[in-house]
């Protein structure tokens, strides 16, 4: 098999394992629930933020010709990283927006971090609004499970909203804000740090 092909399956094979994952918080009924995605098998090498940034500084000195090759290879790469798979967006954004108004290459990943941690604050705020969540606390919490590595109690979600949820609805809006918290810290924190 040629490198292209076993890319193309990889990402189509991440593409399955994203829509079972997510469709399975929706509850849905589906076989696809009894497949083991072994993702391990396809991880090949390290693949991280900072792994980028420098191909994306060799892309800003590339000339013209080759930027969007080098853009393409960029996002294929990202697309076909399990940990990297759900910060593609936010990448590319960075990449239309930000970086031709980047003349040093030198300051990219500073000026990344800048924007990473612009969007960051963008998104919990956006959660804790839709969430009705005390951002303070909030933030606090997700600092423990990010320490910590332990999904929080109900209790301790509870504690972070405007308030308390009704006892028939207390699982389902703990469960969801916990899977949110989960979402936030896979997008802004595994695989960023260098």
């Amino acid at each position: 098999m040629n490198r292209q092909s076993f890319e193309d399956y990889k990402s189509k094979y991440l593409d399955i394992y994203d829509k079972v994952k997510s469709d399975h918080q929706k509850q849905k009924d589906s076989i696809l629930e009894d497949v083991d995605f072994e993702l391990e098998l396809i991880h090949r090498d390290e693949v991280n933020v900072a792994y980028i940034l420098k191909l994306i500084a060799k892309m800003k000195m590339a000339g013209e010709k080759w930027k969007m090759q080098q853009k393409k290879a960029i996002l294929d790469l990202l697309a076909g990283e399990v940990e990297l798979r759900s910060k593609r967006e936010l990448i590319e954004k960075f990449i239309e927006e930000n970086l031709p108004h980047i003349d040093d290459i030198d300051a990219i990943p500073d000026e990344f971090e800048k924007f990473w941690n612009d969007q960051k604050v963008l998104a919990l705020g956006k959660l804790c609004e839709e969430e009705h969540l005390d951002q303070k606390q909030f933030r606090a919490l997700i600092d423990t499970y990010i320490y910590s590595e332990q999904e929080p109690l109900r209790d301790e979600v509870f504690n972070c909203l405007d308030n308390r949820p009704s006892v028939l609805k207390a699982r389902e809006i703990g469960k969801r804000i916990i899977t949110k918290m989960k979402e936030f810290v896979e997008m802004f924190v595994k695989g960023v740090a260098a």
